[in-house]
């Protein structure tokens, strides 16, 4: 089985990026399942419902939140709506959504389970997920061998921390939040795929997909002020990987770092 995990989608650039590369990219290499971060993806902050419909509609199967989760208002009712956007599984049970997915890809049942970390996120701050990762993966083992663990943290130290407590116990464990792909993918002891941080759909040249010109100006002034959206050289980046369906252990990784045509609008005239 062949999984593409995409780093976050970073506005309306990152979803032209999915627009115009995704589906030839996913049937040019037998892709049978694509998760992507989307918490981005309305304007670099938050998930709209609609744009969360038109991103699975080319071709994302299933769409992992963050601290984000819920910054835009219609995810709050719309998030129960569809079952394959998940937010972090450590929120209290009784928040909307879920955070665990089972989906049946081919003839094969996969997990995929998304949790939130816990260094520099003050709101939300939630339970901490060293505590119940090995539960939930270990009660996902018993339904499959494919565990799919998603992992939306800020610390490199926090995510690999999660790699080595779960290696040989899930299929592979993917770090999302940086949008910046870090070069030590692996695959650790137990066949477990490994990566700190799956990068950004979006612009590459940018700070974390938004204009470098307007997040020098915040730094140098302390005025916080929302970020611009950057266009400049678009890129889908994440990790291939190969999984054996029988065992559940990755036997390929791939670093994906594709360039991508995509046209910025034109600006709107002042009536």
């Amino acid at each position: 089985m062949k999984v593409l995990f995409l780093g976050e989608i970073v506005g309306r650039c990152g979803i032209g990026v999915i627009k115009n590369a995704l589906k030839s990219y996913r049937r040019d290499n037998d892709i049978d399942l694509v998760i992507a971060n989307g918490e981005g993806a309305t304007g670099g902050f938050g998930l709209g419902f609609q744009n969360a419909i038109a991103l699975q509609h080319m071709g994302i199967d299933v769409l992992t939140m963050g601290e984000k989760s819920f910054f835009k208002i219609d995810m709050v009712e719309g998030i129960a709506k569809r079952g394959n956007i998940l937010r972090p599984a450590n929120y209290p049970e009784t928040v909307p959504g879920r955070g665990l997915r089972y989906l049946n890809v081919g003839e094969h049942k996969v997990c995929i389970i998304n949790t939130l970390g816990m260094c520099n996120f003050t709101n939300p701050h939630l339970n901490n997920p060293f505590l119940s990762a090995e539960v939930i993966c270990e009660k996902a083992k018993a339904e499959t061998p494919i565990v799919l663990y998603v992992f939306h943290a800020s610390a490199t130290a926090e995510k690999l921390t999660m790699g080595h407590l779960l290696k040989g116990k899930v299929s592979a464990v993917v770090g999302t939040h940086c949008k910046a792909l870090t070069a030590d993918a692996q695959i650790l002891d137990g066949g477990t795929a490994y990566i700190t941080d799956l990068g950004r759909c979006g612009a590459s040249v940018s700070v974390g997909g938004f204009e470098p010109d307007h997040e020098i100006r915040k730094f140098r002034t302390q005025v916080q002020t929302r970020s611009h959206e950057s266009w400049e050289k678009p890129q889908m980046q994440g990790l291939l990987c190969t999984i054996d369906e029988v065992t559940g252990k990755t036997t390929e990784i791939q670093t994906i770092k594709l360039d991508v045509d995509v046209q910025m609008p034109p600006a709107k005239e002042n009536a």
